[in-house]
């Protein structure tokens, strides 16, 4: 998910409603996640991506 930031992906669960896992598999043996939340709408919510973005700059993550 570029919008977020470089190596950042997305998982899309499709149960009870829209759900979205941001994440990035930044070393070998690690993986953070960096939000997960319910999409409400077409467009995610500017908010879910800035907190992403907020959350991938604490792990060191380029944004």
């Amino acid at each position: 998910m570029q919008s977020v930031g470089p190596g950042v992906n997305e998982i899309r669960i499709h149960v009870l409603g829209e759900w979205r896992v941001l994440y990035v598999a930044k070393l070998t043996d690690a993986i953070y996640v960096l939000h997960a939340f319910q999409k409400k709408g077409q467009k995610t919510n500017k908010k879910e991506i800035e907190l992403a973005r907020q959350r991938l700059r604490q792990i060191g993550g380029a944004t």
